[in-house]
């Protein structure tokens, strides 16, 4: 392979979820582990950490289908510098210790997390009145500049209250959003919504604190942003005029996608879709507001579903299967435009534009000059004309995977591959394929591509024990995590920033990299 003609700046990131991140906590979290992190990401050459979206997980931990467009996961919070802090007496932090000693399993366990969620609040809020007066007000100071996290709070508050029963089924008066009686409730329940925004500013505080570390180390952070969110959400049940909701909270269309190559009958995601002419009469206000908040968080955010801005499949909500829906336009422009215009004639986002794509998805995606993403493992069926084979990729504007996090590990792939599969991939790489996580990376580095992103669990050649989601599934997603920071993730890092230099990929190139991609 011979190094690509691209004087253009470009690097290479790691995907790894922060709940991924070891360490003694339930999950990982916005302390020690994240800071370790970035430290091996810039030590070792590496530009960019991308992640899943870091709103609050739904029950099975999928962070796409989330009660809140807008908040954070709390269980990212890192109990220990509250405690540093002074937010948590040390008692607190003991009696938080003791439900993990309990809990040896490496997996990620959402119950649990829960729980001990539902726990933290109650001791912050406990504590709260024994925290000194600058803290109050910069908490307070805080909290008048989130528009989202009164609905947030309320959201969360009276759902648990109502035993996580779906907002549709609460009493009608919280079910329909009555003001006045949500004045009330308010009153009633102020102790419980502390808990909740308590929860939101420690864990936006420690995330800021991760930017800044990762500013300062040259790590560029490159967030996600789902295209739908959930029907049970703070979102749709705050603003039901902007989603296909009937009156009595039900879904009259829901989104999917329609029968293809995966699926003979199509996918039915149970989301509400958007009522575009809502949106438009405010200027796509909602929308926006959701674009600037991400926007707060990372440096570039993936649209998930990007061709959902173009047309999105509607389906009827009395269908069970999504066979027989229909395509609905999108006004994807007009969205883009307002983003870039509040963006100040940037638009720092990257387009997942995987699947089947039409020639309208790709004008637009093109009409905007947004990367588009090119996944190694689609490369080999066989066709010449794939869009995936190194060969196609042409250009600058493209992130480059081996696999996402829906995708197989490497390793896992090629296991499952057929023996004629395995023989066409060695005879295109010309040798005998020993390690398949590496040989197919090196492909991507060698690209001209922008931007190389792999998996952590490829870089430790991890078979299908470590993968992290599986499409259409609900059990084992969401739950892998880093055993431990030790030699062997250390070198594999190492080694992936050396082999990224020899591509000609630095760390020290990213924000020109950025100013590349997303310059005005």
């Amino acid at each position: 392979m011979n190094q690509p003609n691209c004087s253009l700046a470009r690097t290479v990131g790691v995907l790894l979820h922060p709940t991924s991140l070891p360490g003694d906590s339930f999950c990982g979290t916005l302390g020690k582990a994240s800071e370790r992190w970035l430290n091996y990401l810039s030590n070792s050459g590496i530009g960019v950490w991308q992640f899943l979206p870091l709103a609050p997980p739904d029950v099975t931990g999928s962070p796409y289908n989330s009660p809140s467009s807008f908040a954070l996961n709390p269980w990212l919070i890192d109990v220990e510098e509250l405690v540093l802090g002074c937010y948590l007496p040390h008692t607190s932090f003991k009696e938080l210790r003791r439900e993990k000693q309990h809990h040896e399993n490496s997996l990620v366990d959402f119950n649990l997390l829960q729980k001990h969620s539902r726990k933290l609040g109650y001791l912050l809020r406990k504590a709260w009145p024994d925290v000194d007066n600058k803290n109050h007000r910069s908490f307070l100071n805080w909290r008048s500049k989130q528009y989202w996290l009164e609905d947030h709070s309320l959201f969360m508050s009276i759902r648990e209250f109502y035993e996580d029963l779906p907002w549709w089924e609460w009493p009608e008066k919280v079910a329909t959003y009555d003001k006045n009686h949500l004045e009330s409730w308010k009153e009633r329940h102020n102790e419980k919504l502390l808990e909740h925004q308590l929860l939101q500013w420690h864990v936006d505080r420690q995330w800021q604190s991760i930017k800044k570390l990762a500013k300062k180390l040259g790590v560029s952070l490159f967030g996600d942003i789902p295209f739908y969110v959930s029907h049970d959400s703070s979102d749709v049940w705050s603003n039901r005029d902007l989603f296909t909701i009937s009156s009595n909270g039900e879904l009259r269309i829901q989104a999917g996608v329609p029968p293809d190559y995966f699926s003979s009958t199509g996918q039915l995601w149970g989301s509400p879709t958007y009522e575009w002419e809502s949106h438009k009469l405010d200027k796509y206000k909602w929308w926006r507001r959701r674009f600037s908040r991400q926007m707060h968080l990372v440096d570039f955010l993936r649209l998930d579903h990007f061709r959902g801005l173009s047309s999105f499949w509607a389906v009827p909500s009395n269908e069970v299967t999504a066979e027989n829906g229909y395509w609905i336009e999108s006004p994807g422009e007009e969205i883009l435009e307002f983003f870039r215009h509040d963006c100040d004639g940037r638009l720092p986002l990257v387009a997942e534009d995987l699947g089947v794509i039409t020639p309208q998805v790709e004008k637009l995606r093109d009409k905007f000059a947004l990367s588009g993403m090119k996944i190694l493992q689609f490369a080999f069926d066989g066709n010449l004309d794939n869009p995936y084979l190194p060969e196609n990729i042409n250009g600058y504007r493209w992130i480059v995977y081996n696999g996402t996090h829906d995708n197989p590990t490497t390793v896992g792939w090629w296991n499952e591959l057929d023996a004629k599969s395995r023989e066409v991939i060695s005879r295109y790489l010309g040798k005998t394929v020993d390690s398949p996580s590496w040989q197919l990376l090196e492909l991507g580095l060698c690209s001209e591509a922008c931007l190389v992103v792999t998996q952590i669990q490829d870089l430790l050649c991890l078979g299908n024990d470590a993968r992290f989601n599986e499409p259409g599934t609900t059990e084992k997603n969401w739950s892998w995590r880093i055993p431990s920071f030790d030699s062997r993730l250390e070198m594999a890092l190492k080694e992936y920033g050396e082999r990224a230099a020899y591509w000609g990929r630095y760390s020290k190139f990213t924000s020109e990299l950025l100013d590349n991609l997303f310059s005005r």
